[in-house]
Formats: C-alpha cells, structure tokens, sequence
C-alpha cells in the first residue's frame, strides 16, 4: 500500500508551514519520514543538508535531539514527574548547561510559572499541552513538529496552545510543521500544503501572507 506517492517540496528556514488534508492523506506519516521515525521505500528527506534517508540510528538520535522537536496530539508527559522536570528531561539527556535557568524562562514563556511543581494529573488538557509545548522548545530545536497539537483541547486552550506555538516559532526562528485538520488554524500559517491520497494536491500561501501581498501590491 502506498501513503506517500512522489511528494517533494522544500521548507525554508524559520517557515511556518501547515499541513492539512482528510484522514489517511498521509499528514502524520510525513512527519514521521522528516523525524526519521519511518523509512520511505524510496526518495529522501534532507535535513540541513544531511540525508535522513542514510543516517545511522545513533546519527538519527543526536539529529532528534539536537535539531528537532516533537508536540503531539496526545501530550506524551511523564507521569511521575512535575511540570519542570519533564522539561528539565531532555535538556539533562543532552548535556545543557545550566537547564534549570532555561526550564524557568520556558515555563514562563508558556505562562506556567505558579504550575513548576505540579504532576501531569494536576494539570488541565491545555495545561499539560503548553508544558509539551515547553519541553519541544528545551534543546533550542531548529525545526519544531506538531501533530495535531490542538486536537485534544476545546477550541479556547487550542487556540492558546497554536498561538503560543507560533509566539516561540517567530521569537527563536524556528522552523513549525504543522499538522492540523484545523482549517482556520491552517489557514495562518505563512504556507499551506494539502495531501489527499498521498499526493500534494495544493501549495500556497496563508491567508495572513495573502493580506499582506494585497496591502503591498495597493501601495
């Protein structure tokens, strides 16, 4: 069976790009081709100008934990452990200086400074998703994946949790790939990618760069 058929296309640095399409187009199955999670049959992903596609696994573990990061629709916190300290957690796998100072900075950026010290299970749906959120930005990632980040959260914290996302994409120039069956949150990016069957059937720009090639082109 195919998912992806001859899709290829390039993402600059510090784009935020969504994509969006109707269930099995293949959206999560190409991030996890980028991530290095799958293998394609054929093709290749290219990462700063690496080849995921013929990294080892250990090439691959350092390219995630150095370059990438990871917001899912299931927020994937450790249970046993509070709001800073599973931010703490990959930061201390990778070696960082002093993780504790740039735990307390992301949690206030997330606006969850007063929940440090709270479990997982003492914290709301949009909570906990803002301490993920946090924690896909401890390592400084240049490129940030999110699978359907809203998708477990009533429209108000989903809104919170896209806007933060898009604070911290523009703030730190990361590059945000966005899945999302979300079409007004879609809709924001700078650049739009829509799959059906495998296949990008459309790719273009958001709706805020299409306001904005409007007023420049009525100067």
């Amino acid at each position: 069976m195919t998912i992806l058929d001859s899709v290829s296309f390039s993402i600059p640095d510090g784009q935020f790009i969504s994509i969006s399409g109707p269930s099995g187009s293949g959206k999560s199955t190409l991030l996890g081709l980028i991530a290095g999670l799958d293998l394609p049959t054929s093709g290749k992903i290219v990462i700063d100008g690496m080849s995921v596609t013929e990294m080892t696994e250990d090439a691959l573990s350092e390219l995630r934990s150095t370059k990438l990061g990871f917001v899912f629709q299931s927020f994937h916190l450790i249970p046993s452990l509070t709001a800073i300290e599973n931010i703490l957690v990959p930061m201390e796998i990778a070696g960082i200086a002093n993780p504790m100072a740039r735990a307390k900075e992301l949690l206030e950026e997330v606006d969850l400074s007063a929940r440090a010290h709270h479990y997982p299970s003492q914290l709301s749906g949009g909570e906990q998703q803002r301490v993920a959120v946090a924690r896909a930005f401890a390592n400084q990632p240049s490129i940030l994946l999110a699978d359907e980040p809203t998708g477990n959260l009533d429209s108000r914290n989903g809104h919170h949790v896209f806007d933060l996302m898009v604070e911290l994409n523009r703030k730190h120039k990361t590059t945000l790939i966005l899945v999302t069956h979300d079409r007004e949150l879609a809709a924001l990016a700078d650049r739009q990618v829509f799959l059906r069957d495998g296949q990008v059937v459309a790719d273009q720009a958001g709706t805020q760069n299409k306001v904005s090639d409007s007023v420049e082109a009525s100067k």
